[in-house]
C-alpha cells in the first residue's frame, strides 16, 4: 500500500447554506437572539430539509460528471511573442487559475498551429506565434506545452494537445525557410487564398502528421489529442478550390472527386485513430468539427440550417467517423445565435444530439456572441442560460467547450462571474472514458491530515 492524497482548496456551499451559517455564526454569538430548544430544533430539521432539496435541485443542475473545456490558441495572439519565459509561464499559470475558478476541468491548448510546434520538438520548427520567428527557440529555452501540462495536472485538469493537421502558413506574408517540406518536395503540398497546405491526397502527409501525432504522445503525459475543423481549405466564394487538381489527376481514378476528397480525409482520421490506440489507448481522440454537417436541402439526414456544410464544402464526413468508432469525442462549433436564420445553434444542439451515436458529445460554444445577444424568449440580456440548460437536458451531450478561454478568463460581460457561481459552481469530473468495467481495487484508510495550515484528504492506494 502506498499513501496518497488530495489538498483540499476549498469546501463549496450553495447560496442558501452559506446564508444558514451565517445566520447560525451571527445568532449563536448575539446576546440578543434566545430560541428555545424545540424551536431550535424543528428550525435545524426544516433547514436540513430544504437544503438537501437545494443540493439535490444543484445536482441535477451540475452534474458530478461533466465536460468543461476551454480552446486556449497560440496562432493570433501576439501576447506570447511579446513575453519573456518567465512572462509567459506566469501568464498560462494565471490563466488555468482563472479557468479552473469558472469551473473548467480541461483545457484545450494549441501546441501545433501551422505545421510548426509549441514545445521541443525534432520534427518541425518552434512556432513564430511563440517566438516572433518560424524556428527561432525561445531564450530562455523552455517547453511551452510541458509546463502546461503540468499546470494543468496540478489544478486537476485534463490538458487535450490541439493540433490542426493541414495548415502551413495561415497568410500569404509568411515566409518559410528554404529547408521547409513544403520546398524540399512542393508536390506534397498547394496553395490555396494566399496560404500552404499538405496535399491530403498524399500518404507521405498521413504518415507525417502521424508521426507527429506519436511523438507528442510517446513524450508528454496527455489526456487528449485534439483537432480542429480545417481539413481541406474554407472556400472563397471569389475563387474555385482546384488546388488538388494534380494529385486529384495522380490518384482519383475516375472518383467523383467530393467523394475522393472525403475519402482522403477519412484515412487520415482512421489512422489518427489507430495510431493513437497503438501508443497510448487511453488517451482520448476529438474532433472539434464545423457545425453543419449537411443542411436538410443538400441531404434529408441533414439539419434545418442553411450554412457551409462539413461535407460538401471541407470534405469531412463526420457522421461515417462516428459510425466507424474512429473518434472518440466530438465537439461540434456551434457559435451561432439561438434562433439564427441559417445555423440556428437551438435546432442544431438537438440535431447532433441525436446522430452522435458512438462517440461522446461536448458543444463549442462562443463566448462573445453568447453574450452579445439578448434571449428574449427568456427574458435574458444574454443567451448563456438557454445554452446551458439546452446542453443539459438532452442525454447524448455530456459537456461544453468554451471558445475561446481568453474570454472567459476576461470575464467577458461578467460569463465567468456567471460559470462559477451558476452554471459550473460545483466540481466535475470529466466524463468516464475507456474500459470501465475494470476498476481499480478499494482505497482503504481515508483520512483527514494537517501539515501547517494545509489540510488533505489522504488515503493508502494499492500498488496496483
Amino acid at each position: 500500500m502506498r499513501k496518497q492524497g488530495v489538498k483540499i482548496e476549498k469546501i463549496s456551499e450553495t447560496p442558501f447554506q452559506s446564508l444558514l451559517l451565517s445566520f447560525f455564526v451571527v445568532n449563536s454569538q448575539s446576546n440578543k437572539f434566545v430560541m428555545s430548544f424545540k424551536i431550535r430544533y424543528i428550525f435545524i430539521v426544516l433547514s436540513l430539509l430544504l437544503c438537501s432539496e437545494i443540493n439535490s435541485m444543484a445536482d441535477d443542475f451540475n452534474p458530478k460528471r461533466e465536460f468543461r473545456g476551454a480552446w486556449l490558441h497560440v496562432i493570433g495572439q501576439s501576447q506570447y511573442q511579446k513575453k519573456s519565459t518567465k512572462e509567459c509561464k506566469k501568464y498560462i499559470s494565471s490563466q488555468l487559475d482563472k479557468l479552473s475558478e469558472a469551473g473548467c476541468n480541461v483545457v484545450i491548448f494549441q501546441v501545433r498551429p501551422c505545421a510548426d510546434a509549441v514545445y521541443k520538438s525534432d520534427l518541425e520548427p518552434w512556432s513564430e506565434w511563440l517566438t516572433g520567428k518560424r524556428g527561432r527557440q525561445p531564450n530562455p529555452i523552455w517547453d511551452p506545452m510541458q509546463y502546461t501540462i503540468d499546470e494543468a495536472h496540478r489544478r486537476g485538469m485534463e490538458f487535450h494537445a490541439w493540433l490542426n493537421p493541414y495548415r502551413v502558413t495561415s497568410s500569404s506574408k509568411e515566409v518559410l525557410q528554404e529547408n521547409h517540406l513544403s520546398n524540399k518536395q512542393p508536390h506534397r503540398f498547394f496553395k490555396y487564398n494566399g496560404q500552404v497546405f499538405f496535399d491530403p491526397a498524399y500518404q507521405e502527409n498521413r504518415e507525417y502528421i502521424c508521426n507527429v501525432v506519436e511523438d507528442i504522445l510517446k513524450r508528454y503525459d496527455v489526456d487528449g489529442l485534439h483537432i480542429d475543423d480545417y481539413f481541406y481549405p474554407y472556400p472563397n466564394g471569389k475563387v474555385k478550390f482546384c488546388s488538388d487538381s494534380e494529385s486529384y489527376a495522380k490518384f482519383g481514378e475516375g472518383m467523383n472527386i467530393g467523394d475522393w476528397r472525403r475519402k482522403n480525409v477519412d484515412l487520415l482520421i482512421e489512422m489518427l485513430h489507430n495510431r493513437i490506440k497503438e501508443v497510448k489507448p487511453w488517451v482520448r481522440f476529438g474532433v472539434s468539427p464545423f457545425g453543419i454537417w449537411r443542411n436538410k436541402k443538400s441531404d434529408p439526414r441533414g439539419s434545418d440550417s442553411n450554412g457551409l456544410q462539413n461535407y460538401d464544402d471541407l470534405y469531412a464526413d463526420v457522421l461515417l467517423w462516428d459510425q466507424k468508432g474512429w473518434v472518440d469525442y466530438f465537439a461540434p462549433q456551434l457559435y451561432w445565435q439561438l434562433d439564427l436564420a441559417a445555423a440556428p445553434s437551438r435546432k442544431l444542439v438537438k440535431w447532433w444530439n441525436d446522430n452522435i451515436k458512438n462517440a461522446d458529445l461536448y458543444i463549442g460554444q462562443e463566448v462573445k456572441r453568447t453574450m452579445d445577444n439578448a434571449d428574449p424568449g427568456n427574458n435574458d440580456d444574454d443567451e448563456l442560460d438557454t445554452k446551458m440548460k439546452l446542453s443539459r437536458m438532452y442525454k447524448n451531450i455530456k459537456g461544453n467547450i468554451w471558445w475561446h478561454g481568453y474570454w472567459v478568463t476576461e470575464n467577458y460581460k461578467g460569463v465567468a462571474d456567471s460559470l462559477s457561481l451558476k452554471y459550473q459552481s460545483t466540481l466535475a469530473l470529466p466524463p468516464v472514458y475507456g474500459q470501465t468495467e475494470k476498476r481499480p481495487q478499494k482505497i482503504d484508510n481515508i483520512r483527514i491530515e494537517r501539515e501547517g495550515e494545509d489540510i488533505f484528504l489522504t488515503w493508502d492506494n494499492p500498488e496496483n
